[in-house]
């Protein structure tokens, strides 16, 4: 029977509406003509894949010194795991809550989880996504410290009351041993101890166990004999218990900054007391008290003096000081500075056995923002490089953009120049943290991630095979002059804070331009080059954007309004134009409202440019008439046509990043109507001398330089006149709209205002009449308008560097509800038409290899029919997309995406050898649709807006791959392929390996003899039920988790997954054989009562007749 599936069904239908929402106009593609698709929905979807970044909050750690993988716990409930580099792990606990403490099974492939919500976790770590097995939740209550002997399956839980609760770590069930903390302090003692927040057992000695109550009395418990050994007590508060390996004394931190040493056999006081950031008094007299040291520990070595660690216990005078780390080694004390507070430290040790020399070689220190390893064995205590990407936030990510299958030489080319960008004096060792082994994945193409950050900065990321490594980093803020005091600092921010901050960014990869945008209204161009140079003066171009709401500069204020704009024939240069011009320098005086002044000031001194990114071009947007710049919106630049054009609230300007001019400016209203008198052929301003484009950056101070300012720079009163026969009813509200403003704009206006929220260079018809087809500017506003730009571009070599650019704006294409968000263009037969671009070569190399790598812009193909649409643009904004088939301008496609909601992101991307837009709704839904027919293909409802990062940084790529800041910490990837789901298993990294416990140390001759070693404790006899009895079932609340042995099967794979399989079938074979042992003992049991009572009926009956029966 052939299956039912009721994907292709919807598919069926949703095509059926899709064609039928299809206006049928002149221009329609007949039911022959539409494009064959091939994506299907059962090519989608939607699963998380790896999660990169520091923990967000971190809030506990733990490690397994021979898997030797790392865990850390958040305040969002969240688990990482940390092995090699590239094996990363995330996992999170329903209920959200902070967990408070972790302990591995040390070898086992298991750790368990305290939470603040007073429950316990068993997670299963050999599966690649690893899984809760069992959870306990206690109901009465509150866990304060967890404790797990090594190779112990019985778990030690102290709670804020005092008690200590007993866990078998198999079956998560209670053990009716409890140790009450009425009976482990003395009688005499009125008060409570407070909660426990220490337990250990001795390390010779398993039947002794440690507890450490918070008003600082220490108990070492017989849990034999059920009774207190002996109690120590100290006047401060106790915050952590160390023990030296031979178990005859511990070390206790207290918190008035405090180390005391207790002898286990002399209770009555402690045998040294230190304060080692206490000023000693030369009287004798006890030291000043310091802050609590919050963690001590106590590790020895064969060769040396042990090792101290603490963290916390500065004096209180050193108020502002950073948050250390001691390290006391012999008599040196070892004072380090962290960038961070510490929220946990390690010290790694060569063994995992408590009663041996623990040989410490390194101490891992969990900051709330970072995570720092230090080799104890060098000196001066040189951190490790660390292999993981945790630097994503060393200043808070403002951008993002993802880059799936890129050039493959790319990823080479950063990592080349940014070697030389990594800091020294790192230790020589490798990396301790060396677990886990990785994904054998299928799916590898190169794959960068760009995050532009609040300092200017720009961080390029190799993300290949799921893994994540910064390859370079680019300092934007280096083009601009700092601020050396506040006094120093310009007045004409218009951003309170972080002025260098990456607003937008455009990249070409195959020519490796970049062109950013940031806060402070500037553009800065740059070029990929390999060698290194020093450029004497930044070149500047300054465009002067101002509000086209500008009637009060109208000399006469009651009469119609004269257009001052240059007609048609006109030259725009200002070498040229008869507008009146300005004088250089910018006014910024107390008397008048500043005019011509950027928000930065571009360093005048030279500028040493290292192999990379190096800047070609700074544009800045000036104040004008007391307004500030208003922020740039949208960004686009092109390789091949050597063009940057970036928009805001005032319009959109188009710079000649080759010629250093700009070459038009024009409001947003003014782009909606061919017939509007700015509608010529704009030149560029030909430069009278080489230098005529360079700029001084001394704010114009010296008149005879004068800086490159925008045709439009004279302040002129615009009003848009165009003819009724080409004017929509939508245009002329527009325009009434735009008569009755004045260039005092409230905050609010600015909101209302349209401003360019999108570009898309193609070469296509800019004109229902065109027949060939030519470079053109697809832009897209925030009112759902889209226009086409038409563009004409001298030939290619000395002609284009010298010719002007001709641009002509050639009216409205189509309107959308919402804001457009992303534009593309398809050939008739459905294949991505992209923006054309330069191959990228070294412009600081020599002629000849400059020639040899550049490819010119390829020759506009013609039409072959002129009477058929033969291009398709796609158009999706915050409400809807639609699919306008050019040259005729006809619309053959339209779906709304959502009615309730609006769309955040979208991006057409290539899916499985097709195209398809992506998109991402604030009310969490990430949808996809076909191309060109528009048939929704997915929707899963997946993340709700909770924060703007998200909206801010969600982007889609190609091959289904998508990205967002999911803290501020931490990068989120997702695919929405059926493929990559699919794959995943064999991609993801393997977090548990085989290996053999280390031997346990020699006992030795007479410490055998005389029983001087570690005294073992059969714990099964003394936590049993059969010893304890049960404990009260309202202690707590067992639940059974979901990584029950079904999902290790399925998700354990290759060799690791075959010795795990090979463990579960052994695990199942004891299983079976001790069911079948059980059943055959109870048969046998039945066997033997049946002859029982056999041999009773026959000796009941064997003496009477049979009519006695």
């Amino acid at each position: 029977m052939k299956k039912f599936n009721i994907r292709k069904v919807l598919d069926g239908l949703t095509a059926a509406s899709s064609s039928s929402s299809a206006n049928a106009q002149p221009g329609t593609p007949r039911e022959n003509d539409v494009v064959q698709e091939t994506l299907q929905s059962e090519h989608f979807q939607l699963c998380k894949t790896v999660r990169h970044g520091f923990p967000y909050q971190p809030s506990s750690m733990a490690f397994d010194p021979v898997q030797k993988i790392l865990a850390i716990g958040t305040q969002a409930g969240a688990l990482r795991l940390f092995g090699r580099a590239g094996v990363e792990c995330y996992c999170q606990h329903e209920s959200n809550a902070a967990v408070i403490q972790l302990q591995f099974l040390i070898n086992e492939g298991a750790l368990v989880s305290a939470l603040a919500d007073d429950s316990i976790h068993l997670w299963n770590l050999r599966q690649k996504i690893p899984a809760i097995l069992h959870s306990l939740k206690f109901n009465r209550e509150r866990i304060t410290y967890c404790h797990l002997p090594f190779q112990s399956k019985w778990l030690y839980i102290g709670t804020e009351r005092g008690n200590i609760h007993i866990v078998n770590v198999e079956s998560f069930t209670l053990s009716g041993y409890v140790i009450m903390w009425n009976k482990a302090i003395e009688l005499s003692t009125k008060t409570h101890p407070g909660p426990v927040v220490h337990i250990s057992d001795n390390p010779m000695d398993e039947g002794k166990l440690l507890i450490g109550f918070e008003s600082g009395i220490v108990v070492l418990w017989d849990l034999k004999s059920k009774k207190a050994d002996y109690r120590y007590s100290y006047d401060e508060a106790i915050h952590s218990v160390a023990w030296h390996h031979e178990g005859k004394q511990f070390v206790c931190s207290h918190s008035d900054g405090t180390l005391t040493t207790w002898n286990v056999r002399t209770p009555a006081k402690p045998v040294q007391i230190i304060t080692p950031h206490g000023k000693q008094p030369k009287d004798g007299k006890k030291p000043e008290p310091c802050k609590p040291i919050l963690k001590v520990e106590y590790k020895t070595t064969r060769a040396g003096d042990p090792f101290m660690v603490l963290s916390g216990g500065l004096s209180y005078d050193t108020v502002g000081r950073r948050a250390c780390l001691t390290v006391m080694h012999g008599k040196s004390t070892a004072v380090l500075e962290m960038d961070y507070p510490i929220v946990d430290f390690l010290t790694l040790c060569e063994t995992p056995y408590p009663n041996d020399f623990q040989e410490p070689y390194a101490v891992v220190v969990l900051l709330e923002k970072d995570l720092v390893v230090i080799d104890l064995g060098q000196i001066g205590y040189p951190i490790f490089e660390s292999p993981y990407p945790l630097t994503i936030h060393e200043s808070p990510v403002t951008c993002c953009e993802y880059f799936a299958d890129c050039p493959a030489e790319l990823i080479p080319a950063l990592y080349s120049v940014g070697c030389w960008q990594k800091r020294q004096g790192y230790s020589k060792k490798e990396w301790p943290i060396s677990g886990g082994n990785w994904g054998q994945g299928t799916l590898s193409y190169p794959e960068i991630i760009i995050t532009g950050h609040a300092d200017g900065s720009i961080k390029f990321w190799d993300a290949s095979a799921l893994m994540l490594q910064v390859l370079y980093k680019l300092k934007t803020a280096k083009v601009f002059e700092r601020a050396r005091g506040k006094e120093e600092k310009p007045n004409t921010d218009i951003v309170d804070e972080d002025p260098f901050a990456i607003q937008t960014l455009s990249w070409c990869p195959e020519s490796r331009m970049l062109c950013v945008a940031g806060v402070s209204a500037h553009v800065i161009v740059y070029r990929f080059s390999k060698q290194e140079i020093t450029t004497e003066v930044v070149q500047l171009l300054e465009v002067r954007m101002q509000c086209e709401f500008s009637d009060v500069d109208s000399p006469d204020p009651g009469g119609e309004q004269t257009p001052t704009l240059p007609t048609p024939g006109a030259s725009s240069s200002p070498q040229e134009s008869e507008l009146p011009t300005q004088p250089s320098t910018g006014s910024n005086s107390s008397d008048g409202p500043r005019d011509n002044i950027p928000c930065l000031q571009v360093r005048s001194s030279p500028l040493k440019q290292s192999p990379g990114y190096q800047v070609e071009l700074v544009i800045q947007l000036v104040w004008v008439s007391g307004e500030p710049p208003q922020q740039i919106t949208s960004l686009a630049i092109n390789s091949s046509y050597g063009l940057v054009v970036f928009g805001n609230s005032n319009g959109l300007a188009v710079v000649d990043y080759l010629q250093k001019t700009l070459l038009f400016h024009m409001g947003t209203s003014e782009l909606y109507s061919p017939s509007d008198p700015f509608q010529r052929q704009p030149r560029s301003p030909r430069k009278a001398k080489p230098s005529g484009a360079m700029c001084d950056s001394n704010d114009g101070s010296n008149a005879s330089e004068d800086r490159c300012r925008s045709p439009t720079s004279a302040k002129m009163s615009r009003k848009i006149s165009s003819s009724s026969e080409q004017k929509t009813d939508l245009d002329a509200k527009d325009n009434s709209f735009t008569r009755s403003r004045s260039s005092s704009v409230t905050s609010i206006d600015r909101e209302s205002r349209e401003a360019i929220s999108s570009f898309y260079y193609c070469e296509s018809f800019s004109r229902k009449t065109d027949s060939l087809v030519s470079p053109c500017l697809l832009v897209g506003t925030t009112h759902g308008s889209v226009m086409m730009v038409a563009l004409n571009l001298p030939p290619a070599g000395d002609q284009r560097l010298q010719q002007p650019v001709g641009i002509a704006s050639c009216g409205t294409l189509v309107k959308l509800k919402g804001g457009i968000l992303t534009m593309s263009l398809l050939d008739a037969t459905g294949t991505l038409l992209p923006p054309s671009f330069e191959q990228w070569y070294d412009p600081n190399a020599s002629d000849e290899e400059k020639e040899k790598g550049r490819k010119r812009r390829p020759a506009s193909p013609p039409s072959s029919q002129e009477s058929q649409d033969t291009h398709f643009a796609i158009l999706c904004s915050e409400k809807q997309a639609k699919v306008v088939a050019l040259p005729s301008q006809t619309r053959i496609y339209k779906h709304s995406i959502t009615e309730t909601s609006f769309v955040l992101r979208a991006d057409v991307v290539q899916m499985a050898g097709a195209n398809c837009i992506a998109c991402f709704c604030a009310n969490g839904h990430i949808m996809t649709l076909s191309l060109p027919s528009l048939r929704p293909l997915l929707d899963v409802n997946y993340l709700p807006l909770t924060d703007m990062r998200i909206a801010r940084t969600f982007c889609f790529s190609n091959l289904g791959q998508a990205l967002y800041l999911t803290s501020p910490t931490e990068i989120q990837r997702i695919t929405y392929s059926q493929e990559t789901c699919d794959n995943l298993q064999e991609m993801l990294s393997e977090l548990f390996t085989p290996v053999e416990t280390p031997e346990a140390p020699n006992r030795g001759f007479f410490k055998g003899l005389f029983g001087g070693g570690a005294q073992s404790l059969d714990r099964e006899d003394l936590f049993g039920e059969t010893s304890a009895g049960k404990a009260s079932r309202s202690l707590a609340q067992h639940i059974p988790g979901p990584g029950n042995m079904e999902g290790m099967k399925g998700a354990a794979s290759g060799v690791v997954g075959d010795l795990a399989r090979a463990r579960i079938a052994l695990d199942e074979r004891g299983q079976k054989l001790g069911e079948l042992e059980e059943r055959t003992a109870a048969m046998m049991a039945s066997a033997e009562s049946f002859s029982k009572h056999a041999h009773d009926m026959m000796l009941k009956y064997k003496d009477k007749k049979w009519y006695q029966l």
